[in-house]
């Protein structure tokens, strides 16, 4: 890494991100890249999925959700597109001195809405309280568990599966800009925050052998898919025409100057699966509540010089490169 200190972009979910985890965080905590992921089985209980998360979003509140629900739809996120299913988080608060009590209530009860939305219970937790000015108003931290229903260690990203995704993007991206820098547009835009494992369940339910899954949080689809690309050898060939995009929040991202595929989402999920189960794999996702916008994006093709490109509208290439550092502070 060539900076010696932490930026704000190293938070951001691309480049700088990546370089963060790959060449300091992991060789000094003894391990290999593929040694921390978003979520893993836990050793000597391989049927056991751990997770870790934290939330710093800005606001606290946004049109859609807010920091209690946004941290219990992350954490069981990260573990249903690891194919496991979630049964239960943990929630610890960092609270600054001056934070009002009755705002506090209104977070956690959040929380305890989206668990028991989520099928999970909350069962354990912490509190720590810091002097006015150290923690930005409130911070938490999750821990979450579990059980494998698809063990996605022995699948891999092959040549000629479709992408797919369960709706539109960058919904929560810009739903949290809009709040946080008071831009009022004539649609209201709502985040996308919702959890995952329903879209992961009727998949699997349905017979269909899931190859990969990612939830394109931090960085948007263009940081997910460009590492997945990289990290399977292929090369993603996405349809411009096809990738859902609310009016709306295209319209948001061009006056902001944003690439909708680059902004975060935190409901959505990205699965490659074989050609032959494409068009059931849509129906099914189509059939499942929340999943109406669902749409087939993309392929897989085999490796270029990138890892993944889009073909436009006007039937032309783009590179889709991964970004460099955050767009959007505190989405989550």
């Amino acid at each position: 890494m060539e900076k010696k200190r932490i930026v704000l972009a190293h938070g951001g979910g691309g480049v700088l991100s990546r370089e963060l985890v790959e060449e300091i965080i992991v060789p000094s905590a003894g391990g290999s890249p593929s040694a921390l992921p978003d979520a893993a089985s836990v050793p000597g209980a391989e049927d056991f999925y751990f997770t870790t998360d934290s939330f710093v979003v800005k606001p606290l509140f946004f049109n859609g959700g807010d920091i209690g629900s946004l941290s219990v739809h992350g954490t069981v996120n990260d573990l249903a597109v690891s194919g496991a299913e979630p049964v239960a988080v943990s929630f610890s608060l960092i609270i600054e001195e001056g934070f009002e009590i009755d705002t506090l209530r209104r977070i956690v009860e959040s929380a305890g809405r989206a668990a028991g939305e989520s099928n999970v219970s909350i069962i354990t937790g912490d509190t720590k309280v810091v002097a006015r000015g150290e923690a930005d108003q409130l911070f938490v931290n999750t821990a979450g568990i579990g059980i494998c229903r698809h063990d996605m260690g022995n699948t891999g990203i092959k040549e000629g599966d479709c992408l797919l995704i369960n709706g539109s993007i960058a919904d929560h991206g810009i739903a949290v800009m809009s709040r946080r820098k008071g831009i009022d547009f004539d649609t209201e835009i709502k985040s996308d925050s919702a959890p995952v494992w329903p879209y992961v369940k009727a998949l699997l339910d349905g017979g269909i052998d899931i190859h990969v899954m990612r939830d394109p949080t931090r960085g948007g689809m263009a940081a997910s898919l460009v590492e997945l690309s990289g990290d399977h050898g292929v090369t993603t060939e996405l349809y411009e025409d096809s990738v859902p995009i609310r009016d709306e929040v295209r319209a948001a991202c061009e006056m902001l100057g944003l690439d909708p595929l680059t902004v975060a989402n935190e409901g959505k999920l990205l699965v490659y699966v074989a050609e032959s189960d494409a068009e059931k794999a849509l129906k099914i996702l189509r059939r499942t509540k929340g999943g109406e916008g669902a749409e087939i994006i993309g392929r897989a093709v085999q490796r270029r010089a990138v890892s993944v490109f889009i073909k436009t509208s006007f039937g032309g290439e783009r590179v889709v490169e991964m970004p460099y550092g955050e767009e959007l502070p505190r989405i989550c």
